[in-house]
């Protein structure tokens, strides 16, 4: 099968039949053709493409029962839209007078016979009725005896095309024989309905009610579907017959496969809509040191929904605290609206410009102005796309891609329909083609690591899709490098348990520790003009957040150092004791435009990495390297400029002597990192090669939490009048939801109580957010707006049949949950899609001494990632 098929000027057409009404007219094809198999193909409309896939991606779990892939792509159905379910698939023949070329009448999905001429309608019938007509019409038809050309003749279709049988007739002598039924799921997508008819219907950038009713039920409506048999090599992809998952829910790699699919059709028709799609893929407006967002509060989303739609604002408002998605009220209520001259079709160019728009306006009068774009986007919008334009404003797509998973697509799609091929894609674009399974799953995987690493190093696609477009994915590393300027995801460590871990870990290898400090990250970016920029570890500009900072690099690098980027910890400096503040005091220092006149709080800045020096990357150098060239290009100054404190040793004795040291110098304990063996800076990975030793891993759990404040138990006793408990989620981002894992009540002052009384109030819900997973809990007094990340420590974690995190990694029916979990900070740099994740969560819990010894596993079983 070819993805796509040019248009074969000089084919003659098939003769149409005429009716006895009148003779329809049959436009010529458009320049591209969506290739159906069997002879047969129907026009591609880009605009439906665009959005309609979008849609399908909307389905992350591919239930079998409600992705209907076809009707999706027609844009006729949506995931979770009603449905009409039956038992079988449905087919008309060519001999039900619904469906006959010389019939006016044709079903709608209502069951409502309409005539053409679209003056007279006859009374409802229900879907069961049309199913008993069809049954009778098969029965009165293998009761009729057959001619002797009918019995000679097979059924024409679009799978089997009548032509190719014919000539295959006339080569041979032998008499042809019926082909054996389709083994692929190409014989449940077999149109009833003429592809000329289908033509037309795609011309006009919609099919009709009554074409789609003749469509024949998928096989994914069938009560009891085959197994899925997903292979990741396959070489044959089909836009209509693939597009729906068989399988269990949450499939990654069929997901990152109808994404990619979507994209090879972006790179092949319009290459300049790559970039627009793959951000609302990611619900993104920019790259992260951009700083857009959204802005769009509940209070705003639900009143241009109710005036975008005729409604009341209570009514809205009631039907979003019962269906707790405003992604379905502003569909349903989109649906029943109906306008005489509906505005131009949404695209996705233009729906990402609007969203730009809005994240970019300021000032007194931009809510109205917000208002009124949100407004125009919900009136222009068809089907379900009003769901996803309000899931995307709300910020939560609930698509079900990660980051990851969306790089992945988008190299599998560079890599089967190369960009560049000119104005017409040649009739082969898949270049994965005459490779075996094997050989193309391993060319596939080589490909997607280039664009990973790429991405690693300048994660900035505003850079890369344009190269990408011109150069191909292979030659990514040649033109996209690591600069200054450019933020990098930073490298990070795992946790261990003990100092005799660690010895097990590097062996033989060469080590270093070094104090881990109790601050921010902060990656100082030097340019060559000398620009400063200074970004977290989120990628986010903190730049007016220190210009303390910036006004002392001049005399913290020597004049020879002409541009670099530093891997470093801001940690809150008292100079008069010299000595380190508690991060709870850098946390009060203002985040934003901060006049160096007015700073109550002053940092030290903690350098422990170079990764780039004067033009040249440093991320392939080991770290020995790496540091050498640290401290002979940088000078220290007592409270403003340090190098970490390091030892580099292998006795146990010294190693936990200078670990209770780390603790009395106000840190959190040690960074342990190899120096010379795997010892290269791995960009966006929590690398082995790096382990963190705590004090208090040496009891309980090997790492601390942090996780979502999603609810609050009124106090009682001492605690009356505030807050005394509060429920806890983790984050699962596979199913884009926050997962109930404990009740937490201990670990606060009064003071913090009544701090956290005070600053959740302003959260407080009438009901918990459709992404809130807590079934099993017990409903907290006040259910809380889920952006509150709190570090937690546990004495250890077990498995639950009460809370829902992590549910089905470790056991299929029980959760995780903390066992005397205690409060240890805010975590203000932390947003709740970067909490502990639900896999996190079960990697915790394999990692307890007595469950490795239940399941005979060992540290070493935990695999390096990308976060």
């Amino acid at each position: 099968w070819s993805f796509f098929q040019p248009k074969e000027e000089g084919k003659a057409k098939k003769p149409e039949k005429e009716t006895s009404n009148s003779t329809r007219e049959i436009e010529s094809p458009p320049k591209y053709v969506l290739w159906l198999g069997g002879g047969e193909s129907v026009p591609l409309s880009l605009r439906m493409l665009l959005a309609a896939s979008v849609i399908i991606l909307g389905a992350p779990s591919f239930r079998p029962h409600l992705r209907i892939a076809l009707s999706l792509l027609f844009q006729k159905l949506a995931p979770d839209s009603p449905q009409v379910s039956h038992p079988g698939p449905v087919s008309f023949p060519e001999s039900s007078p619904s469906l006959s070329s010389s019939s006016p009448e044709v079903i709608s999905p209502s069951g409502i016979p309409k005539r053409r001429t679209a003056r007279k309608q006859l009374s409802k019938r229900t879907f069961q009725d049309v199913l008993e007509e069809q049954s009778e019409d098969k029965d009165r038809e293998a009761k009729r005896p057959k001619t002797e050309e009918e019995a000679e003749t097979p059924t024409e279709s679009l799978t089997e095309p009548e032509v190719s049988k014919k000539q295959e007739a006339e080569e041979g002598d032998q008499p042809t024989t019926p082909p054996e039924p389709p083994k692929t799921a190409s014989e449940f997508l077999a149109f009833s309905l003429p592809a000329q008819e289908l033509s037309q219907c795609y011309r006009e950038g919609d099919i009709s009610s009554a074409q789609a009713t003749s469509l024949p039920s998928p096989f994914f409506l069938r009560r009891h579907p085959d197994p899925p048999s997903y292979n990741p090599a396959k070489n044959n992809y089909h836009p209509v017959q693939d597009a729906c998952w068989q399988g269990p829910s949450h499939p990654r790699l069929r997901m990152v496969e109808t994404l990619s699919n979507l994209l090879r059709s972006v790179v092949a028709l319009s290459p300049a809509d790559l970039l627009p799609v793959l951000y609302l893929s990611l619900n993104r407006l920019g790259p992260p040191q951009q700083g857009l967002e959204l802005g769009i509060g509940d209070g705003i989303l639900l009143k241009a929904v109710a005036q975008a739609t005729g409604r009341q604002l209570e009514s809205v408002r009631a039907e979003v605290a019962e269906k707790g998605d405003v992604g379905l009220v502003a569909e349903s209520s989109r649906s029943t609206q109906r306008l005489v001259l509906p505005p131009p079709a949404l695209t996705a160019a233009g729906v990402f410009t609007k969203f730009r728009d809005i994240a970019q306006l300021a000032g007194s009068a931009s809510t109205a102005k917000k208002m009124e774009i949100i407004k125009g986007l919900f009136v222009a919008c068809r089907h379900s796309e009003a769901r996803f334009i309000a899931r995307a404003l709300s910020g939560r797509l609930r698509l079900g891609l990660a980051e990851q998973s969306v790089l992945a697509a988008l190299a599998q799609a560079a890599s089967l329909t190369p960009p560049g091929q000119g104005e017409i894609p040649p009739a082969m674009v898949d270049a994965g083609k005459g490779k075996t399974a094997e050989a193309r799953k391993t060319w596939l995987e080589e490909q997607g690591m280039i664009l990973k690493q790429t991405f690693c190093e300048v994660p900035d696609l505003d850079r890369i899709v344009p190269v990408l477009l011109e150069h191909g994915l292979e030659r990514l590393p040649e033109h996209c490098r690591l600069s200054p300027g450019v933020p990098l995801k930073p490298m990070l460590a795992h946790p261990t348990r003990g100092v005799s871990e660690v010895l097990k870990r590097f062996e033989e290898a060469a080590f270093t520790c070094e104090y881990k400090y109790d601050g921010q990250r902060a990656q100082i970016h030097v340019l060559e003009g000398g620009e400063v920029k200074i970004f977290s570890r989120n990628q986010e500009d903190n730049t007016g957040r220190y210009p303390d900072i910036i006004s002392r690099i001049p005399k913290i690098k020597l004049p020879s150092v002409t541009s670099f980027i530093l891997d470093a910890e801001a940690v809150a400096w008292d100079r008069e004791k010299k000595q380190i503040q508690p991060f709870q005091v850098l946390t009060t220092r203002k985040r934003k435009e901060v006049d160096a006149a007015e700073i109550q709080v002053q940092v030290c800045l903690y350098a422990f990495d170079l990764i780039y020096l004067n033009g040249e990357s440093l991320v392939r150098e080991p770290l020995s390297r790496r540091r050498q060239l640290l401290r002979e290009n940088f000078v220290e100054t007592e409270g403003e400029f340090v190098f970490a404190t390091s030892l580099d040793t292998k006795d146990t004795d010294q190693i936990a002597e200078f670990l209770e040291q780390s603790v009395k110098d106000s840190c959190e304990g040690l960074m342990v990192k190899t120096l010379d063996v795997d010892a290269t800076y791995e960009i966006a990975k929590r690398s082995h090669n790096w382990l963190k030793l705590k004090k208090d891993y040496l009891d309980g759990v090997s790492d601390t939490l942090d996780l979502v404040v999603i609810g609050a138990y009124l106090g009682r006793g001492k605690r009356a009048g505030r807050y005394g408990g509060f429920l806890l989620a983790s984050y699962d981002e596979e199913s884009e939801e926050l997962q109930a894992i404990c009740k937490l009540g201990t670990g606060f002052s009064d003071e913090e109580l009544e701090a956290h009384h005070q600053s959740l109030q302003a959260l407080v819900l009438p009901a918990p957010r459709s992404y809130v997973r807590a079934d099993g809990a017990v409903a907290p007094d006040h259910w809380l707006d889920p952006s509150a990340v709190w570090e937690v420590k546990c004495a250890d974690l077990s498995l639950s049949p009460i809370y829902p995190a992590a549910r089905g990694l470790v056991d299929s029916e029980k959760g995780i949950s903390l066992r005397f979990p205690r409060f240890i900070r805010v975590r203000d740099d932390k947003k709740p899609e970067e909490a502990t994740t639900s896999a996190q969560v079960a990697c915790l819990y394999r990692k307890q001494s007595q469950i490795q010894n239940q399941q005979g596993t060992g540290p070493d079983s935990d695999q390096e990632d990308f976060y």
